[in-house]
């Protein structure tokens, strides 16, 4: 694998393609499934995060031959058992909004004193070689009602460790500097960059 070459990112989610954007580091170009025809909705139908990653990941690559990466989040929460986990898009129903599922959080966290959490995120590479996966976990809280306008999903209930703010209350290169994501992906960038390291040694 050629870790110069275009990194096809398989999701339709806008909101983690701005944030992946955001914190890919510029010696690898990402592609989205739109650029390369990829117009499906693709399935998520396991029940662990790491097994919907690799499923969409799995789907782009056989179909398109090109390597790619995937990832899926959840929101664990201790008192609920670690629910919504690898159902938190869809905790409050399949075309739940994201309103609809912190509403439907905090009504099942009223009068709940624990309320640790953790985020998590598991992201899938797969290339013609190899496939890896890579994990980002950020430890927090959650609020007692929605604060702040930025971010998107859980984010204005989300307080995470060490922080006063919720992920919502934070600017968006604040949230990127700690976020589950962020963890993730930096240890998928410095794998691909290992072997990048690795490849030029063994041509010279």
């Amino acid at each position: 694998m050629d870790p110069g070459l275009s990194l096809v990112f398989a999701s339709n989610n806008t909101h983690k393609l701005k944030e992946i954007k955001s914190m890919l580091v510029s010696s690898f170009s990402l592609v989205t499934l739109k650029e390369i025809g990829c117009v499906e909705e693709l399935a998520e139908t396991s029940t662990t995060l790491t097994g919907n990653a690799r499923q969409k990941a799995r789907y782009v690559f056989d179909k398109y031959g090109m390597a790619c990466f995937a990832d899926d989040s959840g929101l664990e929460v201790d008192a609920l058992q670690g629910m919504p986990g690898v159902y938190s898009a869809r905790y409050a129903g399949p075309n739940a909004s994201y309103e609809d599922n912190v509403d439907k959080l905090l009504i099942a966290m009223k009068g709940i004193e624990n309320r640790s959490a953790r985020f998590k995120t598991v992201i899938a590479l797969i290339t013609d070689h190899e496939s890896k996966l890579f994990e980002g976990v950020i430890e927090g809280t959650i609020a007692e009602t929605p604060r702040g306008l930025n971010g998107f999903g859980y984010d204005p209930v989300f307080v995470p460790k060490d922080s006063e703010l919720t992920f919502a209350e934070m600017t968006e290169a604040d949230k990127n500097k700690i976020s589950h994501r962020k963890i993730a992906l930096r240890k998928l960038v410095e794998y691909l960059e290992e072997v990048k390291s690795e490849k030029l040694k063994t041509n010279n």
